[in-house]
């Protein structure tokens, strides 16, 4: 297994790119190390792909550097950097059993047959092959070869790294929460490096131990699922993590706080502070719809909004609401009261988010 540290790295189509919106990929430093499950997650288009690509050797970057363990590898080959890659369609062998598909890159490397045999039947009882393993790959449906063709990029114990392109798109709902639970499982048993592309939010949270969020070609944020849901430093990642996302309600600051409307909101003397040495071309106001605290009834603490709409989800219920003409999400749990009409709310100071042109103001502790 290796540590992948991507050095100044940059990416362009273009043959001279004028700025950032020329990149596919924008200058960045990130490390992904030895042994760690991680998820690359963030929306079509947002360079997901292209940023794997570069890492197994399919692309090699515009600028900066791939480094495996501290070696350049800028141009050796996906074979020479020892990475197995699975994409987001099935690439089996239709004319080989399902055996000799998991069996062929062990024999590519000389290995010998009773070792195959044992290497074959470990990751087929770990993927549930074993039924399928006389089959041709020819008869197997969609979901079945892409459990083969995992099953080829898992059964190495020598690579580097394993990268996963959104391999779980043709597999049926039913089997992809089960699946996702056996690369975890293989990722503990083996401690390969995995990086897993995806564009869902449960599928990184189930799967990866840290989760690099990307927009607009850059990694805007990379922690524990907990750490994005709890503290997002991008107003993408407040919005694009949860459900529903973070609401996100614009600014302008006033004497001890911001205001929107004829709603003042107070700020810490130290945020005000902060807020005082910066002049943001915008300044946004977020907090997830499960931290607004709604009060039983008229309260001095709490700002009044009008009820517009309950969705009611079984354990949950989502409440639309008009605070001062903005919109907003509130997340009620299956036994709190749904009020009526009027609803007093106001919004805990821990869970109050002040983003400053996307990204979040932060003061020293």
């Amino acid at each position: 297994m290796a540590e992948i540290r991507l050095q100044d790295l940059a990416h362009s189509y273009s043959a001279a790119p004028q700025g950032h919106d020329d990149y596919a990929i924008r200058a960045m430093t990130h490390v992904w190390e030895q042994g760690g499950a991680y998820a690359l997650l963030g929306p079509s288009g947002c360079g997901k792909s292209t940023l794997l690509n570069i890492i197994s050797g399919l692309l090699v970057p515009s600028e900066g550097q791939v480094q495996f363990d501290g070696q350049v590898v800028n141009e050796l080959t996906p074979q020479a950097r020892n990475i197995a890659q699975v994409f987001q369609f099935p690439v089996v062998y239709d004319t080989m059993t399902v055996y000799d598909n998991l069996a062929f890159p062990l024999r590519n490397q000389g290995m010998d047959e009773p070792r195959i045999m044992s290497k074959v039947h470990e990751i087929a009882e770990v993927l549930e092959l074993h039924p399928l393993l006389k089959k041709k790959a020819s008869n197997l449906s969609a979901d079945e070869k892409q459990k083969v063709s995992m099953g080829r990029g898992l059964v190495r114990d020598d690579v580097s790294a394993i990268l996963f392109d959104e391999p779980l798109t043709v597999i049926d709902p039913h089997l992809k929460w089960k699946l996702r639970r056996k690369l975890k499982q293989i990722h503990e048993q083996f401690n390969i490096t995995m990086i897993y592309v995806t564009h869902d939010q449960l599928e990184a949270s189930t799967f990866a131990d840290k989760i690099a969020v990307m927009y607009g070609g850059q990694i805007v944020q990379f922690g524990t699922p907990r750490e994005l849901f709890e503290r997002p430093r991008h107003t993408f990642v407040g919005y694009f993590i949860g459900s529903p996302g973070m609401n996100l309600i614009d600014v302008t600051p006033c004497d001890g706080g911001v205001r929107f409307a004829n709603t003042e909101v107070p700020l810490s003397a130290a945020l005000n502070a902060r807020l005082a040495e910066l002049k943001p071309q915008r300044l946004q106001l977020g907090i997830r719809p499960e931290f607004v605290h709604v009060w039983e009834g008229q309260h001095d603490e709490a700002m009044h909004a009008e009820l517009v709409h309950v969705e009611d989800l079984g354990t949950y219920k989502i409440l639309s609401l008009q605070l001062d003409g903005q919109p907003l999400k509130v997340r009620l749990q299956e036994d709190q009261p749904v009020p009526q009409r009027s609803v007093y709310i106001s919004f805990p100071s821990q869970w109050l988010m002040l983003y400053a042109d996307d990204y979040l103001l932060e003061v020293a502790p």
